[in-house]
C-alpha cells in the first residue's frame, strides 16, 4: 500500500498544493501554523473519512469557498489506486474511489489506510474515554468491514433510542415501553456485537503495547490496557432493562457501548491522573504504535504512517527510540524543527516549496 501523490484545492489554508511522496520517508519542513497539520488532516480524510482532529466537513473548506476537493493517487495490492473527495459546506460530500462513487464514507479503509501520531494523542491517555474509544473503533474498522458495520449499527440504534426517550419527556406509557423493548433488542445484539470486538483487540494489543512501550520508557514496566463496560458485565439487554427509569427520566441512553471505558494503568496505577507527562506520552506512542503493528500483522499490507510535528514534544531519547520502533514502510513527517540524526528521509521539502503562492 502507498500513497504516490497528494493534491488539495481550497482546503483549510490552502488555495491548492500538490506533493509527491517518497516510497519511502517523505519530511515536510515549515514553521508553526503555516499548514503541516492541515495537509496531514487532508491526507488522512482519504483513509478515514473524517478529520483526524476532530473537525466538522465545513471547517476544513478554504474560507470563501463552497467546496474543497482531495485527490489521491497511489498502489494498493499492485493496482493503480485513486481516490478523490469533495468536500461541501452546503449538501453531501462525494467520494469517488478508482472513478467509482462510494456509497459509505466509512469503507475508504477498504482502499488506504493510514497512521497519525500527533502531539494531540496525549489526550489519549490525559483525555476522556471517548478518546480511548474512538482509537479502538477505527483500528477496529481498518480491520475489517464488518466492524464498521456493527459500529454504524450501534450509532443508528442509539440515535433512534435517544430520540425516543427525548419525545417520551418522562413518561412511562405503554407505547414507550414497547418501542424501548424493540430498540432494546437491537441494541443489545449490535453492542455486544461490538463490545465483544473491542474486548478481543484490546487482549490483541497487549503484548505489541508492552514492547514498544519498554523501548520508549526505557525498561520493563506494568503497562496494561483494560476494558470497563458500563453495564458491569451483565449482558447489555439486562443491563439496559435496569436502568430504564433512569433512562426515562434523563432522556438519555446511559449505558452501552457510547459509555464504555478503555482503562490505561503503568504499574498497576491510572496512566491518566499518576503517570508522569513523559510516561503519558511514552504510552500514547506505544498505543499508535502497537495499533500500527497489529494492521500490519492482520492486513499483510503497510498503512501509510504521519509522524505530525511529533520530534518537537519528545527527548532525544524517546526520538530516537521511536524511530527505532518504525516498521518498513511508506513514512510522511512534518517538523518545525530538526530531526533525529538517526531519521534518513528521501524527500525533503518545504511547505512553502509545495504551494509558492498558493497558501494564504
Amino acid at each position: 500500500m502507498r500513497l504516490g501523490s497528494i493534491e488539495l484545492t481550497n482546503f483549510r489554508n490552502y488555495e491548492t498544493l500538490s506533493l509527491d511522496l517518497a516510497p519511502t520517508t517523505t519530511v515536510v519542513i515549515g514553521d508553526n501554523g503555516t499548514g503541516k497539520t492541515n495537509l496531514v488532516e487532508g491526507i488522512a480524510w482519504l483513509a478515514l473519512g473524517a478529520s483526524f482532529r476532530g473537525a466538522s466537513d465545513e471547517a476544513m473548506v478554504r474560507v470563501g469557498q463552497d467546496k474543497a476537493f482531495i485527490r489521491g493517487e497511489g498502489v494498493r495490492q499492485d493496482r493503480a489506486l485513486q481516490v478523490e473527495v469533495e468536500l461541501s459546506r452546503v449538501g453531501r460530500n462525494r467520494v469517488l474511489v478508482n472513478r467509482q462513487r462510494l456509497q459509505r464514507v466509512a469503507d475508504l479503509g477498504d482502499a488506504l489506510q493510514v497512521t497519525v501520531f500527533a502531539p494531540d494523542d496525549l489526550k489519549l491517555v490525559k483525555g476522556g474515554p471517548a478518546n480511548r474509544r474512538i482509537l479502538i473503533d477505527r483500528a477496529l474498522g481498518s480491520l475489517a468491514a464488518r466492524n464498521r458495520a456493527t459500529q454504524q449499527e450501534v450509532d443508528r440504534v442509539l440515535r433512534q433510542r435517544n430520540t425516543l426517550l427525548k419525545q417520551a419527556h418522562g413518561r412511562r406509557t405503554a407505547e414507550i415501553e414497547s418501542t424501548l423493548d424493540v430498540w432494546d433488542q437491537k441494541l443489545s445484539t449490535s453492542g455486544d456485537a461490538l463490545i465483544a470486538s473491542r474486548v478481543a483487540l484490546i487482549k490483541r494489543l497487549a503484548e505489541p503495547l508492552t514492547l514498544a512501550y519498554d523501548t520508549l520508557a526505557r525498561g520493563r514496566s506494568d503497562v496494561s490496557m483494560t476494558y470497563r463496560a458500563s453495564s458491569h458485565d451483565l449482558p447489555l439487554l439486562a443491563a439496559l432493562a435496569a436502568v430504564r427509569d433512569d433512562d426515562i427520566r434523563r432522556g438519555t441512553t446511559t449505558v452501552g457501548p457510547h459509555r464504555d471505558e478503555v482503562a490505561l494503568a503503568i504499574g498497576s496505577m491510572p496512566a491518566r491522573t499518576h503517570a508522569s507527562q513523559g510516561e503519558q506520552r511514552s504510552l500514547a506512542l506505544s498505543l499508535r504504535l502497537a495499533i500500527h503493528r497489529l494492521l500490519i500483522e492482520t492486513l499483510g499490507a503497510t498503512p501509510l504512517l504521519i509522524l505530525d510535528d511529533v520530534f518537537s514534544e519528545l527527548d532525544d531519547h524517546r526520538a530516537r527510540a521511536l524511530l527505532s520502533e518504525i516498521p518498513v514502510g511508506q513514512v510522511l513527517m512534518t517538523t518545525a524543527s530538526s530531526l533525529p540524526a538517526t531519521a534518513e528521509p528521501e524527500r525533503v521539502l518545504s511547505v512553502a516549496e509545495l504551494v509558492g503562492e498558493g497558501a494564504s
